[in-house]
């Protein structure tokens, strides 16, 4: 069911907010919103430390996006997963824009995970957007 729900989302939705986006290079929470971007994707940083990253404005929640969303990226520790999970449902009943959350590399939650698969949304936990991509479509 995840690898088609992967595709799925890879394929269908361009529109994408990266909580964590981090304005270091040598970060993946850098390296995969950047190579999304050189891929046809359009990006929005979430990153209240900073203005802009690659150009992009920086913006300090997912609330002060005013664009359509569709998939909300997550780079913050499991811990952090509940509150943003939280602000994605929201953002969903006040916007009805948001589709999928992607929790990347290492981050899970499985609690928050159902409360938005309830919600309709669709939840990919625990995978490296970039590395998904690469599998599914090549470089």
């Amino acid at each position: 069911m995840e690898e088609s729900q992967i595709r799925y989302v890879l394929t269908n939705f361009k529109r994408i907010a990266t909580i964590g986006f981090s304005k270091d290079p040598e970060k993946p929470s850098h390296r995969v919103p950047k190579f999304l971007m050189e891929h046809g994707y359009v990006v929005y940083p979430v990153n209240p430390t900073v203005t802009e990253i690659l150009g992009r404005k920086s913006y300090p929640s997912l609330k002060d996006i005013e664009d359509e969303i569709e998939v909300v990226q997550v780079f913050r520790p499991s811990k952090d997963v509940p509150v943003i999970i939280d602000q994605v449902l929201d953002r969903k009943r006040e916007r009805n824009d948001v589709k999928a959350i992607w929790l990347q590399e290492g981050i899970r939650d499985d609690k928050s995970a159902e409360r938005a698969r309830a919600e309709g949304l669709i939840v990919i936990q625990d995978k490296c957007m970039y590395k998904e991509y690469v599998k599914l479509f090549g470089e």
